[in-house]
């Protein structure tokens, strides 16, 4: 069966990457953007470069409403009003993907530092603002928009996932096993997104003070990608 994602926000340089690794897999990937022209551009430039999968421009609501995988690649400034913008078009089993890092940069303060939020991380302000019967899981918080741009070299490195509802955290351990080199690990339940979220700013807070790009956040053995030990 082919494997449908949404990509909310996939104009960035986040979402492309990961629209650009899906497709290299063989998935058809719904690019979403608030403007749809820019979307349909996007889309074409990303299907010459992937050269296999299926790749389409539309609004984030349209992109969203095609797939029962949505990825929400955003920055925290335009979370919630993009998941709002999408909220009729998430059908009950819906799987929402959430990789939004709540940087103070946001709010104009530093890049390597996180905001407190009330529902206690983005992905459980999402969770919140999804309709009954969607699930929320925070994933793939440390994977660079760098590494992600080159499809033909795998990514060393493992992805924390965190969610309350075991089959979608199986989806989101499918969607990963696409992007060759990358691992998952189950974190625990959704609560556990705050630590998830902290950690991606550590290590773009490391990336800044070594100079580095790294792929992402490996476990075994406690390495940073590029980081001197």
């Amino acid at each position: 069966m082919e494997t449908k994602i949404a990509v909310v926000g996939g104009t960035g340089a986040e979402g492309s990457g990961f629209a650009l690794r899906f497709a290299k897999a063989g998935a058809r990937i719904f690019i979403g953007s608030r403007s749809a022209e820019k979307a349909r551009e996007a889309a074409r430039s990303l299907s010459a470069t992937a050269g296999a999968g299926e790749i389409t421009g539309h609004t984030n609501a349209d992109a969203a409403a095609e797939a029962a995988i949505v990825l929400l690649t955003v920055p925290l400034a335009a979370q919630v009003e993009i998941l709002k913008s999408i909220r009729g078009s998430l059908k009950p089993g819906t799987t929402l993907v959430d990789a939004t890092v709540p940087l103070e940069v946001a709010i104009g303060g530093r890049v390597s530092r996180t905001v407190s939020l009330w529902d206690g991380s983005a992905a459980q302000q999402a969770a919140r603002l999804v309709p009954e019967g969607v699930s929320v899981v925070a994933a793939f918080h440390g994977l660079s928009a760098e590494a992600l741009a080159h499809p033909g070299e795998p990514i060393d490195c493992d992805t924390l996932i965190c969610g309350d509802n075991a089959e979608a955290k199986a989806h989101v351990r499918e969607l990963a096993s696409l992007i060759p080199g990358v691992r998952t690990i189950d974190a625990g339940p959704l609560d556990n997104a705050r630590m998830l979220e902290s950690a991606a700013a550590l290590l773009i807070s490391l990336n800044l003070r070594y100079k580095v790009k790294a792929s992402g956040l490996r476990i075994t053995g406690l390495n940073l990608p590029g980081v001197p030990a």
